[in-house]
C-alpha cells in the first residue's frame, strides 16, 4: 500500500463522523413531523365524530318539525282547494243572480224619445238595416273558455279567416307593426317554439291599433295616411283602410274612412281608432268621432270596394268599453273597469231592429288575466278569438233566436 492510498483512507475516515450526525438529525426531524401529523389527524377525527353526533342530534330534532310542516302544508292545500271551490260556486251563483236579475241595458231615456243620438244624417245614416241572410241569432251566454297560450305583448290580435278553406291562424302582435305571423293550423300555434312553425307576411304600411281583420283571403287594416307638409291639417284625424291580398302580398285597394275627427271608440283601448268586424252579414267597422264623443258608431262596409254602405249612431257608451264584435247584424260591446275586473257585454245594438235592448242577454265572461285588447267572432265556429294581456283565448258561445225571451 503506497503513501497516496493511506492518505485517502485517512481522509474518508475523517468525514464519516459528520455524515452520520446529519442523518441522525434528519431522522429526528422526520419523527417530529410524523408525530405532529398524527396529532392533527387525531384532532380531525375527534372533530368529525363530534360533528357527526351534532348532525344526528339536529336530524332527530328536525324530523318531527318536518312532519308537522308537511301536515300543515297538506292542511293549507286542502283549505285552498276548499276556498277555490267556494269562489267558483260563488261566481256561478253571481252569474245565476245576474241572469235572474239582469242589469238595465245601456239606453238613455232621451235617446229613446228622440230616436237615438246624432240626428245629422249623411247619406244612409241611421236607417234600418236590411238583412242579406236569414241569420237571426243572438248570444245567450258564454258557454266556456279555453286558454291556448301566451304569445307576444299585452295588445294584439289573433284570428281565423271565416271565409277561408284552410285552418290557418293569423297572429298580429302589437298596435304598430307591419309583420303578421301565419300558422298552418291551431296545433302548430300551441307548440312551445311556435314562431319557428310560422311564416311571416309583411305589409307595406304599419297598422294602427288592434282593429285588423282577416276576411276572404285579405287582411283589412287601418293606417294613418301621409300628412301634408308640416303635419296637421285635415288628414290629422283621419285613417285609411287598406285591403291587402295575403297570397299575392299586394295592396288591392285603399280608402280614406269617411269620418272626421276620429277618436278611440273604446275608453280602455286607447290605441284603436277603427275596429273591423265580420259576421254572417259581411264586413263592419266600429268607430267614434268628436261629434258625439260619448257613444260608439257602427258602419257597414263593402268588402270589395271598402265603401261605406250605411252608418249608425248607437246608444252604447265609450266609457269603460274595451272591445266589441258583431253577430247577425248586432253589435255587442264588452265593458270592464280600469282596474282589471270581470268583463261583461253590457250594451247591444241591432242594426236591423229585430233585437231590442230589453230582450238582449248581458252575459259575463269567465275570469281572465287583464282586459281584452281584441275580440274576433268566427261565424262558422260560433266562437270568439280573444287577446287578453298577451294570452290567446277561445270563448265558445251559446246562441238563441232573437225573438226568444231572455
Amino acid at each position: 500500500m503506497g503513501p497516496s492510498t493511506l492518505l485517502l483512507i485517512l481522509f474518508l475516515l475523517s468525514w464519516s463522523g459528520p455524515v452520520q450526525g446529519q442523518q441522525h438529525h434528519l431522522v429526528e426531524y422526520m419523527e417530529r413531523r410524523l408525530a405532529a401529523l398524527e396529532e392533527r389527524l387525531a384532532q380531525c377525527q375527534d372533530q368529525s365524530s363530534r360533528h357527526a353526533a351534532e348532525l344526528r342530534d339536529f336530524k332527530n330534532k328536525m324530523l318531527p318539525l318536518l312532519e308537522v310542516a308537511e301536515k300543515e302544508r297538506e292542511a293549507l292545500r286542502t283549505e285552498a282547494d276548499t276556498i277555490s271551490g267556494r269562489v267558483d260556486r260563488l261566481e256561478r251563483e253571481v252569474d245565476y243572480l245576474e241572469t235572474q236579475n239582469p242589469a238595465l241595458p245601456c239606453v238613455e231615456f232621451d235617446e229613446k224619445v228622440t230616436g237615438g243620438p246624432g240626428t245629422k244624417g249623411k247619406g244612409r245614416r241611421n236607417e234600418k238595416y236590411d238583412m242579406v241572410t236569414d241569420c237571426g241569432y243572438t248570444i245567450s251566454q258564454v258557454r266556456s273558455m279555453k286558454i291556448l297560450k301566451r304569445f307576444g305583448g299585452p295588445a294584439g290580435l289573433w284570428t281565423k279567416d271565416p271565409l277561408g278553406q284552410t285552418e290557418k291562424i293569423y297572429v298580429l302582435d302589437g298596435t304598430q307593426n307591419d309583420t303578421a305571423f301565419v300558422f298552418p293550423r291551431l296545433r302548430d300555434f300551441t307548440l312551445a317554439m311556435a314562431a319557428r312553425k310560422a311564416s311571416r307576411v309583411r305589409v307595406p304600411f304599419p297598422w294602427v291599433g288592434t282593429g285588423q281583420l282577416v276576411y276572404g283571403g285579405f287582411l283589412y287594416f287601418a293606417r294613418r295616411p301621409p300628412g301634408r307638409p308640416g303635419g296637421g291639417g285635415e288628414m290629422e284625424n283621419t285613417l285609411q283602410l287598406i285591403k291587402f291580398h295575403l297570397a299575392n302580398r299586394t295592396v288591392v285597394d285603399s280608402s280614406v274612412f269617411p269620418a272626421e275627427g276620429l277618436i278611440p271608440p273604446y275608453g280602455l283601448t286607447a290605441d284603436t281608432y277603427i275596429d273591423l268586424a265580420a259576421d254572417e252579414e259581411g264586413l263592419w267597422a266600429v268607430y267614434a268621432t268628436r261629434e258625439d264623443d260619448r257613444h260608439l258608431c257602427l258602419a257597414k262596409l263593402d268588402p270589395q270596394t271598402l265603401d261605406t254602405e250605411q252608418q249608425w249612431d248607437t246608444p252604447c257608451p265609450r266609457e269603460n268599453a274595451e272591445a266589441a264584435f258583431v253577430i247577425c247584424g248586432t253589435l255587442y260591446v264588452v265593458y270592464n273597469t280600469r282596474p282589471a275586473s270581470r268583463a261583461r257585454i253590457q250594451c247591444s245594438f241591432d242594426a236591423s231592429g229585430t233585437l231590442t235592448p230589453e230582450r238582449a242577454a248581458l252575459p259575463y265572461f269567465p275570469r281572465r288575466y287583464g282586459a281584452h285588447a281584441s275580440l274576433r267572432y268566427n261565424p262558422r265556429e260560433r266562437q270568439l278569438y280573444a287577446w287578453d294581456d298577451g294570452y290567446q283565448i277561445v270563448y265558445k258561445l251559446e246562441m238563441r233566436k232573437k225573438e226568444e225571451e231572455v
